[in-house]
């Protein structure tokens, strides 16, 4: 666990979305255990998704339908914008947090890297290349796009590589894992700071 007095109680968001694409129900608690209860209509998602949950030590509820009948893209996106968003409420100001983090993953021949920033200036480098066009429901190159929009969502900076492997799932699944720790690093408090992380004094501006 993080820490029970976490971001001043303020690790747990829930968050709505409402459109004619997608219908979403999140909740996320940064200061959980690596429970996950999630349900999308694409069973590879959320095969990820819980790998961020348990590896990270997060709980994460998600409960999301839409128009999986055209594609995945508008529920593997707005997921991604939802689970971002949460992150950053739950973040709050980002005082005494850790702020970065780093996490190398291996999967049996594949291995991936990811850091991360909190510093509020969202960007991300993704490199990941796969070999099919899909994994059950979940398109490979929505791989990338989800980290992107999840960073952009979660105010973070992202640099998230699959640095080799040959079968995909080995490496989206190494991927997802080490954005989950990388991610548990950066929120966990700084038990020898306080305050905020920057010589600018704001990580929400």
């Amino acid at each position: 666990m993080i820490h029970s007095n976490f971001a001043e109680s303020t690790a747990q968001r829930k968050i709505k979305r409402d459109t004619k694409e997608t219908q979403i129900e999140l909740s996320l608690n940064l200061d959980g255990a690596g429970k996950a209860d999630i349900s999308s209509g694409i069973g590879f998602y959320d095969h990820m998704l819980g790998h961020i949950a348990l590896h990270g030590k997060f709980d994460l509820r998600l409960q999301a339908t839409g128009d999986l009948h055209i594609d995945a893209h508008h529920c593997i996106e707005d997921i991604a914008i939802c689970l971002g968003k949460a992150i950053d409420a739950a973040l709050g100001s980002r005082s005494g947090i850790q702020r970065m983090g780093a996490a190398y993953v291996p999967m049996d021949e594949a291995l991936a890297r990811v850091v991360i920033d909190l510093s509020g200036r969202p960007y991300a480098v993704i490199q990941a290349d796969f070999n099919t066009p899909i994994m059950g429901q979940m398109p490979t190159d929505l791989v990338a796009h989800a980290l992107e929009t999840l960073a952009a969502h979660g105010l973070m900076n992202l640099h998230a590589e699959v640095l080799y492997g040959r079968n995909d799932h080995h490496k989206a699944e190494a991927l997802f894992k080490a954005f989950g720790r990388a991610l548990a690093q950066a929120v966990a408090l700084d038990p020898g700071r306080q305050g905020i992380p920057s010589t600018k004094g704001t990580l929400t501006e």
